[in-house]
Parts: structure tokens; C-alpha cells; sequence
């Protein structure tokens, strides 16, 4: 198990790796980078840019473990035909009309190099703030039998925060790992997780990494055993 508040993860005690997941959520250039769509709205990308070791460290257990990592992208078509009239007016509106910014053919929608994304790594593009609307994310899961998710990335208001709650109404197990998430607005990031933990855990648990990384490790000295 993993120590975690409210409670520690899983609830059942049930923790199996080939049943869960590590989610990297949009940890993109176009968030992290001081050229990017975050800085360009006025936001210090820095505390984005601060989680990435930690990112990283969970990274290498989750693969020591035999987790399965999933990093979601988020971004439009190149010819904007998925993107809506008050898409289109909030884009003109941030400035970034005729710019490459949150497009999928821009540079600044791939993921920044700090991170490692492995050939095996499972990839999920969106459009919006949560991974499962209009995407194969949630197939994905069903298909490879993942049913638990540790949660990472940016920001933790909106994308991590949408994608926690409809993983939880989706009877995914979830934890939220909190120094391996972000935001430019720390007032925000800090609710973000205080609301995890509300109603002995309404949207799961929440951890630190040095917890989720001990669970890994134990995760893995299972598998060796095993082999």
C-alpha cells in the first residue's frame, strides 16, 4: 500500500502493476516553456517546471514496477475543424490567433524533453480539460485492464483536477500525487488538493512522491520476486 490522506492507497490494499497506471498530464512546451500559451496569459511557468525531477524519479519506479505510463498532449487540429465558435473567440481573445500556440502542429505541443517518454508509453491527445472527453482514453484503460491511476502534471486545478473527477465517477481508484503537480496559481493548487482529501476522500487520496515511490519499489521487489 501506499501511505496516503485520507486514507492509504489502495483502500482494499490490492496494489497490482499491471493494473495501474502512472497519468502525466500535459506536461507540454506550450505550458512549460516561457514562450508557450501559460506565459503568454501572464502565468510563471517555473512551479510547472519545478515538479519535473520529481516527474521524472516517479517515472523510472513506475517503470521498475511494471506500471504502465500514460502521458496525455493537449491541443487542437492543425486546421482548427475540432475547435468551436467560443473555442475560436477565447483564442482570438488570448491573443493567439494566427500563432502555432495550442495546436498540434506547433512545436510547443510536444512533451519537453525533461521527460521521458518511452516507445512502450501510451499517449493520449485531447482537445479539452479532461482526457476522457472526446478521446480513446478511457478504451485504453478498459482494454489494458487498468482500474487504479496515480495522478501527475499540469495544471492541478484544471486538466489533473477534470481528469481526477471523471476518473472517480468512472469507479477508477485514484490518487493524486501532490508534489508532482502544479499550477501557475498557488492559491488554486493548494484547494486543488485540499479538495481531494474533502468528504474522507471524495476524489480518493492524495500522497507524496517519496510515499508513491516506496509503494513502486515494493511494487517492483514483488515482480522480481516473481521472475
Amino acid at each position: 500500500m501506499i501511505k496516503a490522506t485520507p486514507f492509504d492507497f489502495p483502500y482494499d490494499g490490492r496494489l497490482v502493476a499491471e493494473n495501474t497506471a502512472l497519468i502525466v498530464i500535459d506536461l507540454q512546451q506550450d505550458f512549460l516553456s516561457a514562450s508557450g500559451y501559460f506565459a503568454r496569459q501572464g502565468y510563471d511557468p517555473s512551479p510547472l517546471r519545478a515538479i519535473l525531477p520529481t516527474v521524472s524519479r516517479l517515472i523510472s519506479a513506475a517503470r521498475k514496477a511494471g506500471v504502465r505510463i500514460i502521458h496525455t498532449r493537449q491541443g487542437y487540429r492543425a486546421d482548427m475543424a475540432d475547435m468551436t465558435p467560443y473555442e475560436t473567440w477565447r483564442r482570438k481573445r488570448a491573443g493567439l490567433e494566427g500563432t502555432e500556440i495550442l495546436l498540434r502542429s506547433g512545436p510547443g505541443f510536444q512533451i519537453v524533453p525533461e521527460v521521458d517518454v518511452a516507445p512502450q508509453d501510451i499517449i493520449v491527445d485531447k482537445t479539452c480539460n479532461s482526457a476522457f472527453t472526446y478521446t480513446d482514453f478511457e478504451l485504453v484503460l478498459r482494454a489494458q485492464g487498468i482500474t487504479h491511476l496515480l495522478f501527475s502534471g499540469c495544471t492541478t486545478d484544471v486538466c489533473v483536477h477534470t481528469t481526477l473527477r471523471e476518473a472517480c465517477d468512472r469507479n477508477f481508484q485514484c490518487l493524486t500525487i501532490s508534489d508532482a503537480c502544479a499550477s501557475g496559481d498557488q492559491k488554486a493548487h493548494e484547494a486543488a488538493l485540499h479538495m481531494v482529501t474533502v468528504e474522507d476522500g471524495v476524489f480518493g487520496a492524495l500522497a507524496e512522491s517519496a510515499a508513491v515511490i516506496e509503494g513502486l519499489s515494493r511494487l517492483g521487489d514483488r515482480q522480481g520476486i516473481k521472475g
